[in-house]
């Protein structure tokens, strides 16, 4: 008995010491990186000076040159990362909301949010979501491609009301509102099932619009309840979340009548289906199209988390989605949002 309790205890002893290992390589990380974005910082500060002062652009070159010479092997001080630090000293030092943020995520994600994103508030987004999810480099393109900041603003959904707080924001990114359902053939008088189908033979492509967090659990997700049998189109897992996501697939527009359907299932997949410790299911019905004002009048006193989306087989959102973005200061208000959110 001695020895197993020995046993535990070591266990336990070498998790407590691995922890602060890796607590403190993430500390030191963070250290290095802040001090490499300062560094980066004053040099985009200096060359934007001398360029205001009358300096070439060739001296960007001769600069490149002569620090690559007295540190041989060094990385970062190619030309293009060179006008890169002065690009980001220029349009970031006046900013009052990206300016206080220079500093909490690494330089390579920085480059991907300033080259390819040159709205300030969309910067601040995905500045943000960054450093509160953890997103790789990689998925920061990824969500910049997939126009998550233009989806999270414009998103249906009523988890404000009906998700826990700690989990609402990581939910909503989760939820599109417009969901790009892969490549390749579907007609313009296509079924539900050919829908599904063909979300199927695209599912790689399709997952990626929730994250990487989330994993398939199956199509035609069979329920029973009081001797019958129901089956939902999709139904998904999020790790993160921790909650089964059912998904509704609908080829016409919007009906009030499918947020009943949809209240059903979740009924059933939280009684029957969801562990204890696993938050409430997230039901998501996907159509051909929506009319907003409808839509906001069908969630508005539901308490079960459902969002409503479109699907589309182009990865460009419509034009009009621009109109309907909120005014600066909504948008403001949802990033405060945001970044005072708990990270689940």
């Amino acid at each position: 008995m001695n020895k197993i309790n020995n046993k535990n205890n070591y266990i336990s002893f070498l998790n407590e010491i691995k922890q602060r290992i890796r607590h403190a390589q993430y500390e030191a990380m963070k250290a290095v990186n802040t001090e490499i974005i300062a560094l980066y910082w004053e040099i985009g500060r200096s060359i934007a000076e001398k360029q205001a002062n009358g300096w070439g652009k060739s001296i960007v070159e001769q600069l490149s040159k002569d620090i690559q010479k007295e540190f041989p092997g060094i990385k970062g001080f190619g030309t293009s990362n060179l006008w890169n630090m002065a690009k980001f000293y220029v349009e970031y030092h006046d900013d009052k909301n990206l300016q206080p943020m220079v500093g909490e995520i690494s330089w390579a994600k920085h480059v991907a949010i300033m080259t390819k994103c040159k709205d300030s508030q969309e910067r601040q987004f995905y500045i943000l979501a960054t450093k509160k999810f953890g997103w790789t480099k990689n998925v920061l393109i990824h969500q910049i491609e997939n126009k998550s900041y233009e989806k999270y603003l414009l998103g249906q959904t009523n988890f404000d009301s009906a998700l826990p707080e700690r989990i609402r924001d990581q939910a909503v990114l989760a939820i599109k509102d417009d969901y790009f359902v892969g490549y390749g053939e579907l007609g313009d008088n296509h079924s539900e099932r050919e829908l599904e189908q063909h979300i199927l033979a695209n599912l790689r492509t399709f997952l990626s619009e929730f994250g990487s967090d989330v994993m398939f659990a199956g199509n035609q997700y069979r329920l029973e309840i009081g001797g019958k049998e129901y089956f939902v189109d999709l139904m998904l897992y999020h790790r993160k979340l921790q909650c089964f996501i059912a998904i509704e697939l609908k080829i016409g527009e919007f009906e009030p009548e499918y947020k009943g359907k949809m209240e059903f299932y979740l009924n059933i997949i939280n009684d029957t289906i969801c562990l204890p410790h696993e938050n409430p299911a997230i039901g998501i019905i996907i159509c051909k199209s929506k009319n907003r004002t409808i839509v906001e009048y069908a969630l508005r006193n539901s308490t079960i988390p459902i969002g409503v989306a479109t699907y589309s087989i182009s990865t460009n959102l419509p034009e009009n989605y621009k109109t309907l973005l909120p005014d600066a200061n909504r948008i403001s208000e949802r990033l405060r949002k945001l970044e005072n959110s708990a990270v689940y």
